[in-house]
């Protein structure tokens, strides 16, 4: 299988190479040159299948002859085989109709854990034997940072430099990544917002000197074979409650549009998705889009969901590719307008072309503190805020879809202590496995949100 840019002038690559890329060179997002399907037998067979061996079939299309397949085994093993719950995605029955799917039982109590400890243990394989290191650059909103880090940390041949906006992420999420001692991670915190981080990293993956002397990647959604992992537990989840024989639905705490556009990915392979739920805070940038084809930049809105508080979705791009047909040249017009005046009017055949599946929901924070003490008062369950704000979305959706509806636990309740004790009450504790977090010391960076200072201080990093 090959992939191609979103914006159609970088050439074409493997596996291999969309995975040590990450940005294309041409300032597009890689996507295979067509959606592979798996057939109502292969699903059938998953229902039984663990975790390990669902990410094995799923993958397979994508990797292609990049690995053989008992290599991809081995290294699907090593990825997950230090997660805290044996069945790594388990589902919770929270009613008749809906559920949740835990996906913080990993490392750093987030659902980027799925697919940053195989995209690590990939980065590795491939820059087997290589001389010339990989610099893995990357912005975080909070979550994607510590699940990335803990993934490459002392790995050989990597070093990774995370962004992350001063003050607008969690503390437990700033101190998973600053208190990690591993000489290959360094820490730049931004005197701005997770949106600038982003575009910072994209002008550096844009410079094409800087770019070949550090010979950069990516570890943000923006790299395909992180997103390609994260389809894996739409389908494991999915098949334990009736696919292919009957559709479900799952809501999705939506940022970056990453994470549910992998359940798109999930339904072009021929999973039967009713509808995918994206679930916004106030910063509604999607919510806009998808509902009435506003694509408009707004100030970012701090909020009680620091990884969703962002205003310019990266991984939208990869949807508007196929809106358009898979025009390449269209959707660069299209994102040239973008990039230039912060709007972009969507045609309403394809915003309501995307409605027929995607449903957006905008949750505001009472909504989303309500949610909690709902959660916890009938079910027990102890969220996080963007877990809720999903939940929210959910509830208020269910009757206009078919099938259980699945809301995906992005994150454990403790990385977001102040947020729900505030609503409920009760101060959520971390797990014993990061005991000792808040007295460990801190190391990081602090620079403007400045393209030029950031590189310079890559520069000045000890090859």
């Amino acid at each position: 299988m090959q992939h191609v840019s979103t914006r159609g002038a970088a050439p074409p690559l493997d596996f291999r190479g969309v995975t040590l890329a990450g940005l294309a060179s041409d300032g597009g997002l890689y996507v295979p040159d067509a959606w592979p399907r798996l057939e109502a037998e292969t699903f059938h067979g998953l229902r039984t299948a663990d975790y390990g061996e669902t990410a094995v079939t799923v993958l397979a299309p994508f990797v292609g002859g990049a690995l053989e397949r008992e290599e991809l085994r081995a290294l699907v093993s090593a990825a997950y085989g230090s997660f805290a719950h044996a069945a790594v995605t388990p589902l919770v029955e929270l009613d008749h109709r809906h559920w949740l799917l835990e996906l913080h039982h990993g490392p750093t109590l987030a659902f980027k854990d799925l697919a940053l400890q195989l995209l690590g243990r990939l980065f590795a394989r491939f820059l087997k034997d290589e001389p010339t290191p990989l610099t893995i650059i990357g912005a975080t909103s909070g979550d994607t940072g510590s699940a990335a880090i803990a993934a490459v940390a002392g790995l050989p041949g990597l070093r990774i430099v995370m962004l992350h906006p001063e003050g607008r992420v969690s503390e437990v999420q700033r101190r998973q990544m600053t208190t990690v001692e591993a000489a290959n991670v360094h820490n730049v915190a931004i005197a701005g917002t997770f949106d600038d981080a982003q575009a910072i990293v994209k002008a550096l993956f844009n410079d094409a000197a800087f770019r070949a002397r550090h010979r950069l990647s990516a570890v943000n959604s923006i790299n395909w074979a992180r997103l390609a992992a994260q389809v894996v537990y739409y389908v494991h989840a999915a098949v334990r409650l009736g696919a292919p024989d009957r559709p479900v639905a799952f809501s999705v705490p939506t940022g970056n549009f990453g994470d549910v556009f992998a359940g798109y990915v999930a339904h072009q392979m021929g999973l039967p998705v009713s509808a995918l739920m994206v679930a916004t805070n106030e910063n509604d940038i999607l919510a806009r889009a998808l509902g009435a084809g506003d694509y408009s930049r707004r100030a970012v809105q701090p909020t009680a969901s620091p990884s969703m508080d962002i205003q310019v979705s990266s991984n939208f791009e990869r949807l508007l590719f196929d809106l358009h047909g898979r025009n390449a040249r269209a959707l660069a017009d299209a994102m040239a307008t973008f990039e230039a005046t912060g709007r972009m009017t969507i045609p309403e055949p394809l915003w309501a072309e995307a409605a027929r599946l995607f449903r957006p929901a905008r949750v505001d924070r009472e909504e989303m503190a309500a949610t909690l003490r709902w959660a916890l008062d009938s079910t027990g369950q102890l969220l996080d805020p963007h877990t809720a704000i999903g939940l929210a979305a959910a509830r208020r959706l269910a009757d206009q879809v078919e099938g259980p509806v699945v809301t995906l636990a992005t994150a454990h309740a403790a990385k977001f202590p102040e947020a729900v004790e505030a609503a409920t009450g009760v101060f959520p504790m971390l797990p014993a496995r990061l005991a000792g977090l808040f007295d460990r010391p801190e190391r990081m960076t602090r620079l403007p949100a400045d393209a030029r200072a950031v590189a310079a201080f890559i520069d000045g990093l000890p090859a």
